[in-house]
Parts: C-alpha cells; sequence; structure tokens
C-alpha cells in the first residue's frame, strides 16, 4: 500500500501534468518557451510579496506572472528592445528582485530550496482541490480559446482578418499560464516549472498527427513522467521535483527512436 502523501503526491501532479500538456502545445508552436521561464522566475517575487504583505502564496504568484505578462506585452509595442532581450531582463530582473527582498527579510524563515525545486510529498488535499477545480477552469477556458489561439498561431494576420482577435486571445493565454505557474510552483519549484510545460510537448511533437492529438499525448505524457518520477523518487531517495523532469526527459529521449515518418507530420509552427 502506499503512503497517503504518496498518493497526494501522485494526484496532485497527474492533475497539473492534464492542463500542462495542452498549454505546454502553444508555447511549443509559438516558440515561447523563455517567456514560459520568465514568468516562472517572476515567481519567487511572488512568494516575496506574498510573505511581505501577508496574502495568499497563490493569488501574489499569480499576480506578479499575469503583471509580468502585460509589462511584456507594453514593453513590445515601443520596439526598442527584441522580446528575447526583454525576456532575458524581465527573466533575471524578478528573480533577483525576490532573492534581494528575501534576504531583507530576516525576521522569516524562508526554505528558498523548497520555493526553487518543489515539494510535491508537502501537497495537502486543500491543494488538490486547487490543482483539480483549477485545473478544470483552466482546460475549459482553453477550449473555448482553441480556434482563435490556433489561428493566432498559424497566422495572426489571417486570425485576426477572420475577426478572431488574436491579440485578446494571447492575452488570456497569457493569464492561464500565469495561473498554471502560480498553481504549480509548490509541486516542481520555480526552476523546473517550464521543463514541466515544455517537455512532455516537445515529445508529444514527434508523436502526433493533429494538434488536438499533440495535447493529448501530451497530458499523458506529463502524467506518465509524473508517475515515473515519483515511484523513481521513492525508490532510490531523490528528490521529486527533479525526477519527474528527468523521467519526462527520459521520455523525450525516448521518442527520438520513433520512425522519422512519424515525426515529420505537420504542427503549427513547425519550421
Amino acid at each position: 500500500m502506499l503512503d497517503d502523501f504518496f498518493t497526494r503526491a501522485l494526484l496532485a501532479g497527474i492533475g497539473l501534468a492534464l492542463v500542462a500538456g495542452p498549454l505546454g502545445c502553444f508555447i511549443v508552436w509559438r516558440r515561447m518557451a523563455y517567456f514560459g521561464d520568465t514568468m516562472a522566475h517572476s515567481a519567487l517575487l511572488g512568494v516575496a510579496l506574498a510573505f511581505l504583505l501577508e496574502i495568499n502564496l497563490t493569488l501574489a504568484v499569480f499576480l506578479v506572472a499575469a503583471a509580468v505578462s502585460v509589462l511584456l506585452l507594453l514593453l513590445q509595442r515601443r520596439q526598442q528592445l527584441s522580446t528575447d532581450a526583454l525576456l532575458g531582463i524581465l527573466s533575471h530582473s524578478t528573480l533577483a528582485i525576490g532573492l534581494v527582498m528575501v534576504a531583507f527579510m530576516t525576521w522569516l524563515r524562508f526554505d528558498l530550496m523548497g520555493f526553487l525545486f518543489g515539494d510535491i510529498l508537502a501537497v495537502t488535499t486543500t491543494d488538490i482541490a486547487l490543482i483539480w477545480g483549477g485545473g478544470a477552469l483552466i482546460l475549459a477556458l482553453l477550449a473555448r480559446l482553441w480556434r482563435p489561439l490556433l489561428a493566432g498561431t498559424v497566422s495572426p494576420d489571417i486570425a485576426e482578418a477572420e475577426g478572431l482577435r488574436p491579440g485578446l486571445s494571447r492575452v488570456v493565454f497569457m493569464l492561464l499560464l500565469a495561473s498554471v505557474i502560480a498553481i504549480a510552483m509548490k509541486l516542481v519549484g520555480v526552476l523546473l516549472i517550464t521543463s514541466l510545460l515544455i517537455i512532455p510537448a516537445a515529445t508529444a511533437r514527434r508523436l502526433s498527427a493533429t494538434p488536438e492529438q499533440m495535447a493529448v499525448i501530451a497530458s499523458v505524457l506529463g502524467s506518465v513522467a509524473v508517475a515515473g518520477g515519483l515511484f523513481g523518487s521513492l525508490h532510490y531517495d531523490t528528490p521529486s521535483g527533479p525526477s519527474i523532469v528527468v523521467a519526462a526527459l527520459v521520455l523525450f529521449l525516448v521518442s527520438i527512436a520513433v520512425p522519422a515518418w512519424r515525426r515529420n507530420r505537420p504542427q503549427p509552427g513547425v519550421d
């Protein structure tokens, strides 16, 4: 029999993987990996503000990640710097400000490693309810936005001409991504969130024929990575969060062996 804490971790991880899979597909299609990393790094600033202002941790992380998304959009309109330069500035700046703020809060006992790398084994039933409830809402919104998001990924101009409002869809997608990062931080940590979003989606891209199929496969692969990582962590006594990412990496490496005719099927954003 599995211990209760392990069962809770398994349920929480699978719930997160089911949501991260489809969102990760759009990150891969739109070549937004560095953007996801920037939002994940900003999560630590949200943690610092949550302790400083004594507000809910998940809410603070979501608000900071959402603010970073809006700030990026505003800076992009000025067109004075390239997007990758802006992302680099925002990513390292928010991470550094968060660390400096934590250093000034000398009265606070702060488990920095826990927030950087997560502690999925410490999730509670309340966390599970938040993950599955919030995840269901995120997936419902993503399903509603699927067509305009997909059209905007293929061609923003055509999507605009068809009245699909790709700009608005992009903003909502960023807010959904901020929500997932806020939920996932406690499970896999600030530094590993992007890996859980990207690696299963990148693996699924090699194994799928349609965008919808890729989203489903990404969710399944993420769930398998969570289960494999947790059982590997239990057996080898390794950190749970990094073990999940390693399991996802193993699945990606295995997918490379899939015959080329399976990998070359068209997907949005293919070079």
